[in-house]
């Protein structure tokens, strides 16, 4: 028979065992986001120098980026509200077919 502690210290291996997937999993994640906004940055610098060069003007340019980012920010928003939308959707499709299968 199974001492208690044995049951403890396995609990104990699995939690930690966990801990160890959860934090290699934030540094990819951290790695590919780092990735990411250097992408977007020399994005931004490019298109800022882009934009520059086709006005002529840099207080223009400024404007034009400016509205730029604002435009992103809402399409980002607009994105994850369709996504929550969907997901509602899909848990309401899930619930008609439970009630379904009950009658």
């Amino acid at each position: 028979m199974s001492k208690p502690e044995d049951s403890g210290a396995v609990a104990e291996q699995a939690a930690f065992s966990r801990l160890e997937g959860a934090i290699a999993r934030m540094v990819e994640q951290r790695g590919r986001l780092t990735v990411r906004a250097e992408a977007a940055e020399a994005r931004v610098a490019e298109l800022t120098e882009a934009v520059k060069r086709f006005t002529g003007d840099e207080a223009e340019a400024g404007r034009i980026m400016t509205r730029i980012r604002t435009l992103e920010e809402e399409n980002a928003d607009l994105r994850a509200r369709l996504e929550r939308g969907r997901d509602g959707v899909d848990r309401m499709i899930a619930r008609i077919r439970f009630l379904e299968n009950q009658g």
